[in-house]
């Protein structure tokens, strides 16, 4: 049965909304911004802007908020600035006193916002993380130091997880044809732009477009292409280019002369210069009959971006910027940003280095593949008595025997590393870290890191109560100065435990049995 009862469409003042009632203290929104740093990251945000000069900027909380809801919910720029406008829950997060039906910023600000803050802010926050949850060693808030040994030196403590991965740019998947068909499009309009500047004098530069497009789009309907067919139709391709810039070149000349100034644009200047050196790049492998050369130019509009040779099944190359991240207690750090190639056993040291850094001591335990565990880095990791799950270099000992305990450890420590590849997944599937659209380097490197510090201010807030309960335990430690034998027993018994998601009442569950 459906019951449906014909009125006239009501007007926008007669809609009610419940918008007089409170705000549900529970839903997820009112809960996850009492666990986001904003102060720590208004101090950050600050220190780039010019506090003297200049107009009146934005206030930090819309600004990490609105990019904290833009990743967390995978919307893009105009979307999140429409979320926020009609959800008076996000309202609120992003620090709004009443709700407001107009967009707290232009879409457009949020390319601004991403150059100011690079992804050294963003890792900045997520150390703050670590610290304020672990209670980290650090110099700059006096914190205690870490337990030292007999002889002085201070004991290891903790694993730390490492590995590489590539955050892929949101781009066309480049062929050596589609590249410089598209190189030939762009100096086609650069001509009729040109030449219209200079009054249309003479007869129009012959660039033979319709032949070239009937000869890409025959190309190009093909399923498969034989060796011969792609060197025939990049020939053409880099004749079609090579002549179109000639054109070019000389219509700079009459058009300056024309109009009394240059007469591309900057980002017109910036494009001729990307096709120019795709055209030397194509040229050589042409004439080399090779796939490859050194800084290798995949998109024209992103000229920053390489190929990353990664051997997977599903991809062998990838395009984007190859991160060299370390997990640290689930909280994953950018320990190298690269846009070139390179060899990720050569992050070992940095990223146990930075780990020292944050917590005052070396992990006990690196948990790495097989690429780290170098002649060189086995060295220097034995030095600080670091142990790595790889297997000792050399034959086998025959005499060598293991105990059941022994191969059980060694077992779930190299099993313990697949939790970086979940930190992977998570971003690539639940963030879209394989689809990173801005197009810019610093934006980029911007919108990556900030999908790095949401999955960190989730885990974070994750075990907020539990971080709670420790300083709860901390301060009745110092304030009370108890020696009672059960108090000590039962506050390390909760120390020690760790809750998976119900936090404090699992400790108490426990405590009971």
């Amino acid at each position: 049965m459906v019951k449906y009862q014909s009125v006239r469409q009501l007007k926008i003042e007669e809609f009610k909304t419940p918008f007089l009632k409170s705000l549900l203290p529970d839903n997820r929104w009112v809960e996850l911004s009492k666990v986001v740093p904003w102060d720590k990251f208004a101090a950050i945000y600050m220190s780039v802007m010019n506090l003297e000069t200049g107009r009146p900027g934005l206030s930090p909380r819309i600004v990490l908020g609105a990019m904290i809801i833009k990743h967390l919910e995978k919307l893009d720029d105009r979307g999140a600035i429409a979320a926020i406008q009609e959800n008076p829950y996000m309202q609120y997060f992003v620090g709004l006193e009443e709700f407001s039906p107009h967009p707290v910023f232009d879409p457009s600000l949020f390319v601004e916002i991403r150059k100011r803050i690079g992804h050294e802010k963003f890792d900045e926050l997520t150390n703050d993380l670590i610290r304020s949850l672990s209670g980290g060693f650090d110099q700059k808030h006096n914190s205690s130091p870490a337990k030292k040994k007999e002889d002085g030196s201070i004991k290891n403590k903790g694993k730390l997880q490492i590995d590489a991965t590539v955050a892929d740019q949101y781009i066309t998947f480049p062929t050596d044809p589609g590249l410089l068909n598209e190189c030939r499009k762009k100096c086609e309009g650069m001509i009729d732009k040109l030449y219209a500047l200079t009054g249309k004098k003479g007869v129009k530069p012959r660039t033979y477009r319709r032949n070239m497009d009937k000869a890409y789009i025959s190309y190009s309907k093909k399923k498969n292409h034989s060796k011969p067919e792609i060197r025939k139709i990049k020939r053409k391709l880099l004749e079609a280019v090579k002549r179109d810039m000639k054109h070019i070149d000389r219509l700079l000349d009459q058009a300056e002369v024309q109009v009394g100034r240059f007469p591309l644009t900057r980002q017109e200047q910036k494009l001729l210069w990307v096709i120019h050196t795709v055209y030397e790049q194509q040229q050589q492998m042409y004439r080399e009959n090779s796939n490859s050369c050194p800084n290798r130019i995949v998109s024209i509009y992103q000229p920053h971006v390489r190929p990353i040779p990664r051997g997977k099944k599903k991809s062998k190359t990838e395009f984007g910027s190859k991160l060299g991240v370390g997990l640290d207690n689930g909280f994953a750090r950018i320990d190298t940003f690269s846009w070139d190639a390179y060899n990720e056993g050569t992050d070992l040291k940095k990223q146990v280095e930075a780990y020292r850094i944050l917590h005052g001591h070396y992990p006990e335990l690196v948990q790495a593949d097989q690429i780290y565990a170098t002649k060189e880095n086995r060295k220097w990791l034995k030095e600080r008595n670091i142990r790595i799950t790889a297997p000792p270099l050399g034959r086998p000992k025959a005499k060598e025997k293991e105990t059941p305990y022994f191969r059980r450890k060694k077992r779930k420590e190299k099993a313990e590393r697949n939790h970086i590849e979940g930190k992977f997944g998570q971003g690539k599937n639940g963030y879209n870290l394989n689809q990173i659209r801005a197009r810019l380097k610093e934006t980029s490197e911007s919108w990556v890191a900030c999908i790095f510090f949401v999955m960190n201010l989730l885990k974070y807030a994750g075990n907020f109560s539990f971080a709670y309960f420790l300083a709860l335990y901390k301060w009745l430690r110092q304030t009370l100065s108890v020696q009672s034998v059960l108090f000590g027993q039962t506050m390390e018994l909760l120390v020690n435990f760790q809750p998976a998601n119900n936090g404090v009442e699992q400790c108490l569950l426990k405590i009971n049995r």
